[in-house]
């Protein structure tokens, strides 16, 4: 039976990359790039191969060998795995880049920053200060050419070939026998006299000055070229001086080094290197100050390196986030870094860490999630947001928070390209409609009518037959300003999106309605849509053949496209409309009585209509009619686009103000909700805006039979007098059992159906009632 030895080097499980060695320190090592064979990660290896007669070079060779398998520490070089043979030996190490590549290679990218090359000092002279104080270990080999610089721009000190023991044990130091190294020894080791005076730390001190002096001015041609610092920045020069300074008495211990730079105004104190100090330590640190720093930490991070923030920084934050129960406040930074990211980077660190942040119940957390979901929208894929994030949102349509109601109506218009159809035409409606006919901050109803202009081409035909016109209907009684014109836009938004007769028959009605509207910003954008849907109807009246081009739209599927082009059509901007919600809801957060949003009754004949008095809560409204087409015209884009320009005061003023009007028309109007309330109008109403108010969802989105209202000066029949030729003085017996639309009934809550401020104002006025009887 033959047996066949197998080859290490090959059962190795790692490899050397194709590409041509990049060096390594002077001596008998050759740096190699390599990757893992299991998982393909980047990896340095270090390879000597052994050669007859050179035992001495061999036994350094293995002695760097063990010192680097043994010594752990953040800023030495750190060892995965190894193999010696009688042939070579590798080291495998993190995935590093000597020096002074690194440094060619930035200083052709436009150089390093101080503050990059004080922390990298900082991370040397630290290991220095590790190896001398807490090991009893010289390094002996300080130089350019020992220190190594990772992905995340971290320099790690190696080169430990002629590491030895300070305390002399293991015996002297050990023959370098490379004149590129002896250059950086100390004068002192020339004269044995000097032996005897000097520091264990002296040597290596001395070393670090020719790295310091390196690493601003380049090769350090000859030991008398340390006289002059050149580049050495001056806050640093004093403390250099004292590195090569001819007494090795005076240089100081590595830790009073770092404590001399780190002084206010020295070399090592600034923004970054705080920054990197506390990154180490942010495991031991009190959550107050964790919370500090993460606040803070977004506004110094434009000014990092690109490499540092990647590898550095955003694994901390992620750990932060997992396990340091950091909050919301790791977000802003965290999608700052994100920004930094490939593609696939950012799905396979980032989005997984987002998808378990939508389950917090943290309120904070929630809100800023909504509102940077800009930033990462892009990266979620269509069953992440379905199954694992849509869910989440939903709940902030029912929060008792205002802030985060706004936020999740907004955030839908990012989402709803993503949806599918359950949760787009079925659920995500079912919360719209919850909104806008209950909600008590006005901002937020005009905002969800918005919204529904925006995602409108995102909807199924059926939907959109169904909620659209309703939905816009209802958006024109409101008693917010800002949310009537929102209305009469979400009809210009998506006026493809209907059928001629629907023009004729539903929207117009509702349009003309507003013309005596008492806000002239109402009035000129219900004018200016009334003006493109005539024109709509007035074409297809002279060519019939266009008809079916004029309603391709109608019963198309969803077509985001289409709706883009509405809303530019319209000319209206949904971040207006956000910018002032946002502005209103975070000066008072707390939600406004149901008493300050309801209609006002009609004043009688013969008492003057009192003025509207909205010029801080609403657009500049006009006491009296304009009768210059050339005026109105010349008002109507300002008036649609200007949403953000204007000063709509306080939400609570607006709507004092309101609940103190008597009269929302003038000049003898009659008032808009007088016409609601109006029996005749209910019954005309229904004919295009209102829903079944009774039963299943199913049957609460059904569009109703048409019913046609009574001509002119029909009289009911409990009107009439039935019991003789003269008319009766007492009740009529048949008024109580007629069913007339002003008998209120009833609303689903989720439905587009009639809207209730009726209602809010009896109730408003029985708790009025009943604290002034208390008082």
């Amino acid at each position: 039976m033959w047996f066949f030895a197998r080859d290490p080097v090959r059962d190795f499980p790692f490899e050397l990359s194709p590409e041509p060695p990049e060096g390594g320190p002077p001596g008998p090592w050759i740096l190699h790039r390599g990757r893992k064979k299991a998982t393909g990660s980047a990896v340095s290896i270090f390879v000597y191969d052994v050669k007859p007669g050179a035992e001495e070079q061999t036994q350094v060779a293995k002695a760097a060998f063990k010192r680097l398998k043994t010594l752990r520490h953040p800023n030495i070089l750190a060892y995965i795995d190894g193999l010696e043979t009688e042939k070579c030996l590798h080291i495998v190490t993190e995935a590093v880049t000597p020096l002074g590549t690194y440094l060619k290679a930035r200083a052709e990218a436009g150089g390093l920053k101080e503050q990059e090359l004080s922390w990298g000092l900082h991370q040397i002279v630290k290991a220095l200060s590790f190896l001398v104080n807490d090991c009893n270990l010289i390094h002996n080999n300080v130089c350019m050419a020992a220190v190594f610089v990772d992905r995340a721009g971290e320099w790690k000190l190696g080169g430990l070939d002629y590491m030895y023991s300070a305390q002399g044990n293991g015996g002297g130091p050990p023959s370098k026998g490379i004149p590129e190294l002896e250059q950086y020894d100390p004068p002192e080791l020339a004269d044995s006299s000097s032996r005897a005076v000097r520091e264990k730390w002296s040597a290596d001190m001395w070393r670090l000055g020719c790295l310091i002096w390196e690493v601003f001015n380049g090769s350090l041609p000859r030991a008398a070229a340390l006289r002059n610092p050149g580049k050495i920045p001056k806050s640093l020069v004093t403390h250099y001086c004292e590195l090569v300074g001819a007494n090795p008495k005076v240089r100081p211990n590595p830790a009073r080094f770092l404590q001399n730079c780190r002084a206010p105004g020295g070399f090592m104190s600034n923004r970054f290197v705080e920054t990197n100090l506390f990154l180490e330590e942010i495991q031991i640190k009190e959550p107050a100050e964790k919370q500090k720093f993460f606040q803070e930490l977004s506004k110094s991070l434009d000014s990092f390196p690109e490499d540092f923030c990647r590898h550095k920084v955003l694994p901390q934050l992620l750990t932060a986030f997992e396990f340091g129960n950091a909050g919301a406040v790791v977000l802003t930074p965290l999608f700052k870094v994100g920004k930094s990211l490939r593609a696939e980077e950012y799905q396979e660190k980032i989005i997984p860490v987002v998808v378990k942040m939508f389950s917090s119940t943290d309120r904070a957390m929630r809100i800023r999630l909504l509102q940077q979901m800009e930033q990462f929208i892009q990266y979620l894929d269509e069953p992440t947001v379905n199954t694992q994030i849509f869910p989440h949102v939903t709940h902030g349509f029912l929060d008792t928070n205002p802030a985060i109601r706004e936020q999740t109506v907004k955030s839908m218009l990012l989402l709803a390209p993503k949806l599918n159809e359950a949760n787009l035409n079925v659920e995500l409606m079912k919360h719209f409609a919850r909104l806008q006919a209950k909600d008590d901050q006005g901002p937020i109803r005009c905002n969800t009518t918005v919204c529904l202009g925006k995602i409108g081409s995102y909807l199924s035909a059926s939907t959109r037959h169904r909620v659209l016109t309703s939905a816009f209907s209802r958006a024109t009684k409101d008693p917010f300003a800002p949310s009537r014109v929102a209305g009469v836009l979400g009809f210009a938004a998506t006026h493809n999106l209907y059928s001629m007769d629907d023009c004729a028959h539903k929207i117009l009605p509702v349009l003309c309605g507003l013309t005596v509207d008492p806000e002239k910003s109402v009035r000129d954008q219900a004018f200016k849509t009334i003006r493109s849907f005539l024109s709509k109807l007035e074409s297809v009246s002279e060519d019939p053949t266009q008809l079916a081009e004029v309603e391709k739209d109608v019963h198309a599927a969803s077509s985001p496209g289409t709706g883009g082009a509405a809303a530019s059509w319209a000319g209206w901007a949904v971040t207006g409309v956000s910018s002032l919600t946002s502005k209103l809801i975070r000066a008072h957060p707390t939600p406004v009585p149901s008493d300050t949003t309801v209609p006002q009754r009609p004043v009688p004949e013969g008492n003057p209509a009192p003025a509207p008095a909205l010029a801080q809560a609403i657009p500049a409204t006009s006491g009296h009619w304009e009768t210059q087409e050339d005026k109105d015209t010349a008002e109507d884009s300002a008036t649609a686009d200007r949403w953000d320009d204007e000063d709509w005061g306080s939400l609570e003023e607006a709507e004092s103000v309101l609940a103190q009007q008597d009269d929302w028309s003038a000049k003898g109007q009659g008032s808009r909700a007088g016409q609601i309330n109006h029996p005749d109008h209910k019954s005309l109403e229904s004919h295009w805006s209102s829903w079944e108010v009774e039963g299943s969802w199913d049957q609460g989105w059904q569009e109703p039979s048409s019913v046609e209202p009574p001509p002119e000066g029909t009289r009911l029949a409990s009107e009439y007098n039935w019991g003789g030729a003269e008319p009766s003085d007492k009740g009529d017996p048949f008024a109580a059992l007629s069913v007339r639309p002003s008998a209120q009934p009833r609303p689903d809550p989720d439905s587009w159906g009639e809207d209730n401020w009726e209602g809010l104002e009896a109730e408003s006025r029985q708790v009025k009632a009943e604290l002034a009887r208390k008082k």
